[in-house]
């Protein structure tokens, strides 16, 4: 097979979409378990708990059955106060580990929303490093824009070599050939690649176009704008931003610019170890 075919084959295989979701939940699934022993726990505890409630409350019943004489009647009442200190005692017990339940659920769910918003943040930079393919680069961007941040609309955008302006590259929900070139500096988008500052409104559900984005991310690449990704529309279930969205935006626009680099070098070089040609000379650089 020819050095084309073989790098034709490579692209179809990394452009290929992937499930996140599935990844996400087996991600998640692994961390969920402790919580959900530790629960199961408190629960056995206090049905142990009831049961001596009600045992106690049994043999309560049954001495006061019993009560004959006066004897045995202070014999008896001395009996049934203990009897009531241990049942109130067991009470508050029982009290302090239904609360212990309700705050471990509560702790429960927080956890697995970290692990969520974690698996998120570790599949956005996997999946966009995991392809050397330009191509593929610009299909997972969108499709982790749609998947993760819930975009209905969106566009990508990179700077030219020149300067000065900027072409669109990638795009869902409009066709990428009825985008026109921005100049950089000239609008929302042109403005965010030039400072290198993200635009971001607070309330998603308000809409937008891609004139006037919802959410603008500049791509760096060392600190250095190379272009843009602009979220138009949001589906109508993202009713607000999560705290994960905004580690999201920043994350894509940090990840995308050197990932588009690394696929745009590797696609003139044959293979991978073509690819490490001449980094000697750049640890020798370094070490000097």
């Amino acid at each position: 097979m020819s050095d084309e075919e073989q790098e034709g084959r490579d692209r179809r295989t990394s452009d290929a979409p992937v499930d996140l979701s599935r990844e996400r939940e087996t991600f998640v699934r692994q961390f969920l378990r402790k919580g959900v022993e530790l629960t199961e726990s408190l629960l056995v505890e206090n049905r142990a708990l009831v049961a001596k409630l009600e045992q106690l409350e049994r043999e309560n019943t049954r001495l006061r059955a019993q009560i004959a004489s006066d004897d045995a009647i202070r014999d008896l009442i001395r009996k049934i106060d203990s009897l009531e200190a241990e049942r109130n005692e067991l009470l508050t017990r029982s009290t302090e580990l239904e609360e212990t339940r309700r705050e471990s659920e509560v702790r429960n769910d927080q956890i697995e929303q970290e692990l969520h918003d974690l698996a998120n943040l570790y599949i956005a930079s996997h999946h966009l490093h995991t392809t050397l393919s330009v191509r593929g680069v610009i299909q997972r961007l969108i499709e982790l824009l749609q998947q993760l941040i819930g975009a209905e609309q969106c566009a990508i955008y990179l700077m030219d070599p020149a300067g000065g302006a900027a072409r669109p590259v990638g795009a869902d929900g409009v066709e990428v050939s009825d985008l026109p070139v921005l100049q950089v500096g000239e609008g929302p988008i042109g403005e965010v690649m030039m400072t290198g500052l993200a635009r971001i409104q607070d309330d998603p559900t308000i809409g937008g176009t891609l004139e006037e984005p919802i959410a603008v991310l500049p791509m760096m690449v060392r600190e250095q704008p190379v272009g843009a990704i602009a979220v138009a529309r949001v589906f109508e279930q993202k009713s607000r931003w999560a705290a994960v969205d905004h580690e999201l935006f920043k994350l894509l626009g940090s990840h995308a610019g050197n990932a588009l680099v690394a696929a745009n070098l590797y696609a003139d070089a044959r293979g991978a170890l073509a690819a490490l040609e001449g980094i000697d000379a750049h640890l020798n650089l370094s070490n000097s």
